[in-house]
């Protein structure tokens, strides 16, 4: 997730590609073209893949085939630009790719770059005459607006109606989301024409750095997704996440199909804690301040809409949200949050107690300590303070303050924890099981270093559960697999991410050779018009190591399965490593020497029973299986109706649907205890998969008593 989430903040869904023969650039008027940075750059970071990274990859004719089919998905993921005329036209690169990047030459790449612009720029000109051209609403039309599946436009008649059904539809959803009159239809008319004209506006500002940066972004996704070449500008912008703090709202976006799209909520950021926000929302209008007027962002860059979103600590901004799984021509709810200084490394463990009565009658305490990343304070550490924050001298004081308190069990929830420091999952996992082994390393030399636990005793011996889903990650999924591997605790949820690989951040100035930099000083090329204190020839985040559980199974791709499973909402063919065609695969090595604390087998088969009857008979597990069902439903449609009366029908059942959902999940509140005494709901003010793990660490602790 975690290259991907991050690079969406900055990065257009716009690429190209190179390859020979040779393109004389300069004969393309006010074409954009490589500088000699960009050519150094690109022949070292294909020598590091060649040379040093885990997955040491030859730049051949296959690899340049994936690189090829990588740019052209980049440039119109939904063919709804280009001609099948340009696809024949770049067929003649397809298998020279590597070759170009090894030598620097990217004036193909560059090539097909600007004839994607063209066509671009063509398309929008031409949505702009249909504006104002006479749309019949009462026909009964389709407009597919996923068109993947499809074949390239072979005619301009062609793309020309495609694109005629794409400004009917924009209206038709302007037209629905306000109302019929004269005077509405000017200003949506003008919504719409002002919402082309800034895309425009916007693609005649595209730079060569821009179009080198995802350039770049396919070159190394078509080796490994994690795996990431910044240029000096993103290295910038990505070292400021890593620093953890930022202000704005707390969210990371991304755009798919011109919409922007919630990816992440970061946890103690302002959507966080008023719970405003959820993955997948869409976000299709800005505000500024309690009454400042909307701005239509359908269609923006990215990080042109993140400069409206984001802002100075305390600060109001409105934004305009189709919630996630509904279409876009659904009524938007407004959400207004002040923004707040983000800090990520003040993402502290945090503990709770909760009170379960379990099916034996009795009432047990269980606390629930939330985890939302591994951290440390480096920098303290380095520096010896004997107060230095970390992850596991928190979690320590969390435990020895639930002991006081006499709890019967102690849940981890590492729900959507992306990880973090590796040290930490060991030092963490060590506060739960005696000294022992708990990840596997191996390197590029394919050397083996097992990393241990060094510490005698254990800070909590009694019941332990951890709860995982689809996007807990890399140290998340090295702790968790500890600790089932040692029989230590009871892990639910559902299927973890799987990213079992460890990437490091190579400043490219290391990697340039010094002739080269001298000739790129000569040339006045260095700067290229980046912000002060930029890495001078950008970053590259390089897979360098690979993680494995001490069983000797590798966490890549499989991640950790749980013990108690729960329905995810997130496929696994669309989230997580298994969805990415370039990472590496599983495999196994030998186990490490450890000793089982216990097996636990006949218990998760009884918990795993006790389980299954709660779920049965909860309405709320219902509700779950429908929230996956719709959004299966959402995600495998593609095309939309133009018959204006139909699609206000679907519309109000759909509205109709969710609030009898929403009325009966609010009278579950009250009135309907899940067996076990958890709290029923899957609503954004009750955490169903939390409150059913509770009452299976309830079964757990009755069955050790």
């Amino acid at each position: 997730m975690l290259k991907k989430v991050f690079f969406a903040l900055f990065v257009v869904a716009i690429a190209a590609c190179g390859s020979k023969p040779r393109v004389n650039l300069e004969a393309e008027a006010g074409a954009l073209q490589p500088t000699p940075q960009h050519a150094v750059i690109a022949k070292d970071v294909v020598g590091l893949f060649e040379s040093v990274s885990y997955k040491k990859v030859p730049f051949n004719d296959s690899i340049s085939s994936i690189i090829f089919n990588n740019l052209i998905e980049a440039m119109d993921q939904g063919k709804n630009y280009l001609m099948q005329s340009d696809i024949d036209e770049f067929e003649q690169y397809r298998n020279t790719l590597g070759q170009d990047f090894r030598e620097g030459d990217l004036s193909a790449a560059y090539h097909i770059f600007n004839l994607y612009m063209k066509r671009y720029l063509n398309r929008l000109d031409y949505a702009l005459t249909q504006v104002d051209e006479p749309h019949d609403f009462t026909v009964d039309e389709t407009y597919v607006y996923n068109r993947e599946s499809e074949g390239w436009f072979t005619s301009e008649a062609e793309a020309n109606e495609q694109w005629r059904k794409r400004v009917k539809y924009d209206l038709l959803n302007l037209r629905i989301s306000g109302n019929g009159s004269d005077s509405a239809t000017v200003k949506q008319k003008e919504t719409l024409r002002n919402r082309y004209k800034n895309l425009i506006s916007m693609a005649k500002k595209t730079d060569n750095n821009e179009a080198f940066q995802v350039i770049m972004t396919a070159l190394t996704d078509a080796i490994d997704p994690h795996t990431s070449y910044f240029n000096p500008y993103f290295a910038q912008r990505f070292n400021e996440e890593m620093a953890n703090t930022f202000e704005g709202i707390g969210a990371r976006l991304t755009t798919e199909n011109e919409v922007v799209k919630v990816a992440d909520v970061i946890v103690g950021g302002p959507v966080y804690r008023e719970k405003a926000l959820q993955i997948d929302d869409r976000i299709i209008g800005v505000a500024q301040g309690e009454d400042g007027e909307f701005e239509d962002i359908i269609g923006w860059k990215l990080d042109h809409a993140v400069t409206k979103i984001k802002g100075p600590k305390g600060t109001v901004v409105r934004l305009k949200v189709i919630p996630a799984g509904q279409e876009l021509t659904a009524e938007p709810k407004i959400v207004s949050l002040t923004r707040d200084r983000v800090v990520i490394e003040d993402e502290s463990a945090k503990r709770e107690i909760k009170e379960v009565v379990g099916d034996d009658g009795k009432t047990y305490r269980v606390g629930i300590i939330s985890l939302p990343k591994f951290y440390i304070d480096f920098e303290a550490y380095r520096k010896n303070d004997p107060n230095y924050k970390s992850t596991t001298r928190d979690v320590r004081l969390l435990l020895d303050s639930l002991k006081q308190e006499n709890v019967d069990a102690v849940v981890m929830d590492l729900r959507f924890n992306g990880g973090g420091s590796l040290q930490e999952s060991i030092e963490l996992t060590g506060l739960f099981i005696d000294k022992g082994p708990v990840v596997q390393v191996r390197d590029t030399r394919n050397r083996i270093e097992v990393n241990s636990d060094q510490e005698d005793g254990v800070a909590w011996d009694g019941p332990l559960g951890v709860i995982i889903n689809r996007f807990s990650a890399s140290a998340s999924e090295i702790f968790a697999a500890a600790v089932q591997d040692y029989g230590r605790g009871i892990i639910l949820g559902s299927q973890s991410y799987g990213k079992g690989t460890v990437q490091s951040a190579i400043d490219m100035s290391r990697v340039i050779s010094p002739t080269d930099r001298l000739l790129l000083k000569a040339q006045a090329d260095d700067k290229a018009g980046f912000p002060e204190g930029a890495p001078q020839f950008g970053q590259i985040n390089l897979t360098l190591a690979k993680f494995y559980r001490i069983t000797g199974s590798s966490t890549q791709h499989k991640g950790v399965e749980p013990d108690i499973t729960f329905p995810s909402l997130y496929a696994a063919e669309k989230y997580g490593e298994s969805s990415e065609p370039s990472a590496l695969p599983w495999d196994q090595i030998n186990a490490s020497d450890f000793a089982p604390v216990a097996d636990l087998g006949p218990v998760i088969a009884r918990l795993a029973t006790a389980h299954k009857t709660r779920m049965d008979g909860a309405p709320a597990y219902k509700f779950l299986l429908e929230d996956i069902e719709m959004m299966q439903k959402q995600e495998a449609e593609t095309s939309v109706t133009l018959l204006e009366d139909k699609l206000k029908k679907e519309r109000e059942e759909g509205r109709l649907k969710r609030k009898s959902r929403s009325d009966a999940l609010q009278q579950m509140k009250i009135n309907l205890p899940l067996g076990g005494g958890a709290t029923t709901g899957v609503d954004e003010g009750l955490d169903f998969i939390q409150e059913e793990s509770l009452a299976v660490m309830a079964d757990y602790v009755a069955l050790q008593k």
